[in-house]
């Protein structure tokens, strides 16, 4: 049987609530990038090799345009 209109949005407070009470938050997406750091005598440079340890980079909507930062430290990354 579905739920009371009145339910329903009891429910739908209750999740706001929750959602509000997880402090800061932020839109964006993290991503994972394999970089190569362009020395030619790095591992790196060599064919099929994976290239470096990832880089963790936040992309994100500023005034309509795409911006993306590297994350300073592993802790702003399990901060993000």
């Amino acid at each position: 049987m579905p739920d009371t209109l009145e339910a329903l949005e009891s429910q739908r407070s209750q999740f706001l609530e929750e959602f509000l009470s997880l402090g800061d938050l932020r839109p964006g997406s993290i991503t994972a990038v394999v970089r190569r750091c362009g020395k030619p005598s790095c591992h790196c440079a060599k064919p099929n090799d994976p290239g470096h340890d990832p880089q963790f980079r936040l992309t994100r909507r500023v005034a309509g345009k795409s911006v993306t930062e590297s994350f300073r430290s592993p802790a702003a990354l399990r901060k993000a």
